[in-house]
């Protein structure tokens, strides 16, 4: 491997289903607009409760790709 410089940044994904498809929206989006993401990280879990009803599940990334700018 040669050296490289990795950007973290933050993100939340949402879905209505499980944290489980939150995540994987969350990495699908940033993959449209990001190269080489690397390592996706789960921060926290959390729920969106409405009328005492789950009505939305979120997780909270951290993600890693690799750096290219100067």
């Amino acid at each position: 491997m040669s050296d490289s410089v990795y950007k973290i940044i933050e993100l939340v994904g949402t879905s209505t289903e499980s944290w489980e498809k939150a995540a994987s929206v969350a990495v699908e989006r940033a993959a449209k607009s990001l190269r080489d993401l690397r390592v996706a990280e789960v921060i926290t879990l959390d729920m969106v409760i409405d009328d005492n009803k789950i009505t939305a599940y979120r997780a909270k990334l951290k993600v890693s790709f690799k750096f290219e700018g100067g």
